[in-house]
């Protein structure tokens, strides 16, 4: 499927001097991306946020349709741009994220909205509440029937915050989120769409979008799209189950259930590793709808805190495996993973994912400490070996994988405090070798 970039971070723009130009700043990086081996960029939500108390990162959507055109909810009088650009800069990139051969995906928003013009009275509540949006793109406004309560009942039990809380069953507000996507698509340029917070409106939405068809520029857009389903695999399960049932164009999940075990990996040093080859995780039970990553811009603290330690094995995990993986721009860039050049870096473990990671995986050897498993290759991926080690030293163990009478090459590696250049490995006539794995680290071995 490719290998996906979060191209942003919680308050990127400010952490990287780029204040309104986040989008011109990306544009800089894709003639890397494309040649490491990325496909596709998850982009920050684009449309104009209230911006109250600041510049927004856009979740607090007010205008959908203003995408860095009108002056409005601004932080600095006369501004007209999102804190990540113009419109105008906007589509530049889309359109050099094509011309360079990739995939662009918005963030959308569809559960709640802020920094309405005025109150309203709700007779069902007998209160006042902000729910009057009159935004300048003149397009999607909403009063008090646009939000629960609402004269349309609406079984949606997720609440963001104190932000109004869309009602999707109004039909203006599901005809609106409908043609916005189109717009989004057909006329901005985008090719797909994650999904925000979806436990807080029906998997139906997301279907409806998913149903249309779809053309850009005379061509035919199959849109990808994938679910922030925060929550257990079960949860995810039945999510993904009321979204895809019969569905054409299928939808995945960022695999959450996933995410908290290669964070037990990392940041436990005694962490079993029996613990991978269990279920309960969408890479295992439904690879095919699996986004797996390994962090993203929730995870800044407050009980939900980024992956500390050993982070790289997080990412041999995900780039070796099956999934749709996603690499963490904080990660790549800001703090140093990449490795540009080395065999220990995520540069070398997404150009292994793209050239090697096919096909199915079968779990060679596995202990406490030690796991094996192999990619067994589809069209022109040969596989792959991949050996991890959570002991304090060097182990080394007897494997039977499927390449027969062949020499085995460490393609990508990383040890922890020591320097360690693994062997190659000779496999015999019925596939069995001796692969090993150095101390708190990975060996990725292949042809």
């Amino acid at each position: 499927m490719g290998v996906l970039m979060q191209a942003f971070y919680w308050d990127c723009p400010r952490e990287e001097q780029q204040e309104y130009a986040w989008w011109s700043f990306v544009a800089t990086k894709l003639a890397e991306l494309r040649k490491i081996g990325f496909t596709a960029l998850w982009l920050p939500p684009a449309g104009k946020g209230a911006n109250i108390g600041g510049m927004s990162m856009g979740y607090d959507v007010y205008d959908y349709y203003d995408l860095g055109e009108y002056e409005q909810k601004s932080a600095r009088p006369g501004e007209k741009r999102t804190w990540f650009g113009s419109k105008d800069e906007l589509k530049a990139l889309l359109l050099a994220i094509h011309e360079h051969k990739m995939k662009a995906y918005a963030d959308l928003v569809l559960n709640h909205n802020n920094g309405a013009d005025a109150t309203e009275f709700n007779p069902i509540t007998n209160q006042d509440w902000w729910t009057k949006f009159n935004p300048k793109s003149g397009k999607f406004t909403r009063d008090w029937t646009c939000f629960n309560p609402s004269p349309y009942p609406d079984s949606d039990p997720g609440i963001f915050g104190n932000m109004p809380d869309l009602c999707h069953t109004n039909p203006r507000v599901m005809s609106s989120i409908l043609n916005h996507a189109k717009w989004m698509i057909e006329e901005i340029g985008f090719d797909g769409f994650r999904y925000d917070f979806v436990k807080g409106f029906g998997g139906w939405i997301v279907r409806a979008i998913h149903d249309r068809h779809y053309q850009h520029r005379g061509q035919k857009v199959d849109i990808f799209g994938v679910g922030e389903c925060w929550a257990g695999d079960e949860f995810i399960d039945s999510w993904l189950d009321s979204v895809n049932k019969w569905a054409e164009n299928r939808v995945g999940a960022f695999d959450f259930p996933l995410r908290y075990r290669l964070k037990e990996l990392c940041d436990s040093p005694g962490f079993n590793l029996r613990t991978l080859a269990n279920g309960g995780v969408l890479t295992r039970d439904r690879p095919f709808e699996a986004v797996t990553f390994v962090d993203n811009h929730d995870f800044r603290g407050d009980g939900n805190d980024e992956i500390i330690n050993d982070k790289l094995l997080a990412y041999a995990y995900i780039l070796t495996h099956e999934g749709y993986p996603c690499v963490y721009w904080k990660d790549y860039y800001r703090y140093g993973l990449a490795e540009p050049g080395k065999a220990s870096g995520i540069e070398r473990l997404v150009q292994l994912h793209e050239s090697h990671a096919g096909g199915a995986t079968n779990i060679l050897y596995l202990d406490d400490a030690f796991y094996a498993m192999e990619r067994t290759g589809a069209g022109t991926q040969p596989g792959l070996v991949f050996a991890l080690n959570n002991s304090g030293g060097i182990l080394r163990h007897s494997v039977r994988t499927g390449f027969k009478g062949q020499q085995l090459k460490p393609l990508a590696w990383r040890a922890k405090d020591m320097i360690y250049d693994p062997p190659n490995v000779t496999t015999d006539a019925d596939g069995w070798c001796q692969i090993e794995a150095p101390q708190r680290g990975y060996v990725v071995y292949g042809m």
